[in-house]
């Protein structure tokens, strides 16, 4: 006889888990789309509209100020009420989301639609990222969660591409910029019905509802028969409160580091990224917009897409935690050297060259990780909240960047900015320490699991 986790852990790769990654990966397709795409929108909203310089960072950063929001909010609901239910609605809050961005009069209209399309996007994090872990064996999990995260890299590509295609077609830039927002809106709506006959994870069925039977089913099913046995029964979860949750010392220590570390990784990853045109600009000041998307798929096609692919592949066998290190490790290095050596911000092949390092180690590293570690590391009672606050502590990072990465680059000019990128990535490895190393240990049995693997939070 064994236990449902027992059987999970142990279960082959399926089909299931091919199309689960596919229909969990949307919501970070929309993400960096967006992520890449609202810098262009940006620059064309403030000529059309005459917006202030605050004006800009709000409509960049709106997004994930909403975002923030939502990967709290919806983190904890789906430990509440179960991952399957949120999972639909926040696909559903990014459609709305998206379509209203591109239908905004305004720029009031702008930012509150980006705000409500953020709330989706934030949502998404935690649920996606947990299920996935929650479907996943014990052997491939860093593997089956990077590679719903790694739907980024389609986005980061796509979206530049989208843009050339857009500002070369002769349309006006108001058609431009709308249009560019609006296929935000296909990802989500592609996959929502997919996700609502996805099955509610078998841990949480089994762990916090108590629900061994139903567990077992959805276990069956998914596995498509492979997976059957008699399933040990236990008693139901005790209750505990979410004050209890956030009081426990071990908790705390796992909070503050997987959400310490993602704030410090957001706020340079996406300060740098979403200011990217302005950065290049100042590398450059005669380049056209189109150039700049072209460096700026150049980065992401010959950096990091390979990032994400190498981190796919070796990150089981090399140790999450330690792929964290390594990356926070190498982008201190490349931000400093930035920040060292004049010369490198003042031609574009070499300035590209050691920014996209950094952008390799981004992806085959943190970017990758601060996603995976906390869908790990907490109680499976506990885990979307976990993962939410995380979440959400970093995109508070990345909503801090956005509006400080013009002003610093402003103020103490482009090196002095990548010097503060530096000494986040380098608090960022520090942090890192206070984590586990969960890479191919059971969910049930790694830190933090003892003390509250077998609660549900009311």
């Amino acid at each position: 006889m064994s236990t449902v986790a027992e059987l999970l852990d142990g279960a082959p790769r399926s089909r299931f888990h091919r199309r689960a990654v596919i229909v969990s990966g949307m919501g970070f397709f929309t993400d960096a789309y967006d992520l890449f795409v609202i810098s262009t929108v940006a620059t064309l909203v403030k000529s059309q509209w005459n917006l202030s310089t605050t004006q800009v960072s709000w409509v960049t950063g709106a997004a994930i100020l909403g975002a923030f929001v939502g990967a709290v909010v919806f983190g904890r609901l789906a430990d509440v009420f179960g991952r399957k239910t949120v999972y639909v609605t926040v696909a559903s809050v990014m459609i709305v989301g998206a379509l209203a961005s591109a239908l905004a009069p305004s720029v009031t209209w702008l930012i509150v639609a980006r705000v409500v399309l953020g709330l989706g996007i934030g949502g998404d994090y935690p649920v996606s990222a947990v299920l996935m872990s929650e479907y996943a064996n014990r052997a491939d999990r860093g593997r089956m969660v990077s590679l719903v995260f790694s739907m980024q890299a389609l986005g980061l590509i796509i979206g530049p591409l989208v843009g050339l295609v857009l500002l070369s077609s002769g349309l006006s830039a108001n058609l431009v910029w709308r249009l560019l927002l609006a296929v935000g809106v296909l990802p989500a709506a592609s996959v929502i019905a997919l996700r609502a006959r996805m099955p509610e994870s078998p841990r949480f069925v089994a762990s916090v509802q108590g629900d061994e039977s139903t567990a077992m089913a959805h276990l069956h099913a998914f596995s498509e028969g492979t997976l059957t046995s008699d399933v040990v029964t236990s008693t139901p979860p005790e209750r505990v409160s979410l004050g209890q949750f956030v009081r426990d010392r071990t908790m705390v220590r796992l909070l503050v580091a997987t959400a310490g570390s993602w704030f410090l990784f957001d706020y340079a990853y996406y300060g740098n990224t979403l200011s990217l045109p302005a950065i290049l600009k100042q590398v450059d000041s005669t380049a056209s917009l189109e150039a700049k998307l072209a460096w700026s798929l150049l980065l992401f096609t010959v950096f990091a897409l390979p990032g994400y692919l190498v981190a796919i592949f070796t990150m089981d066998r090399v140790g999450h935690r330690r792929l964290q290190h390594l990356g926070f490790l190498v982008m201190t290095g490349c931000f400093g050297v930035l920040a060292l050596v004049p010369a490198l911000v003042t031609h574009v092949a070499p300035f590209l060259l050691v920014f996209g390092v950094s952008y390799f180690f981004v992806e085959f590293g943190p970017n990758t990780t601060t996603f995976v570690l906390p869908s790990e590391v907490f109680p499976v009672s506990q885990r979307t909240t976990g993962h939410g606050v995380a979440a959400g502590v970093g995109k508070l990072g990345a909503f801090l960047g956005v509006f400080l990465v013009p002003v610093l680059q402003n103020h103490w000019g482009l090196r002095g900015m990548l010097a503060l990128a530096a000494g986040a990535s380098l608090a960022g490895y520090a942090l890192t320490w206070a984590l586990p190393e969960p890479s191919r240990k059971r969910l049930d049995s790694l830190d933090g699991a003892s003390t509250s693997a077998d609660v549900k939070l009311s």
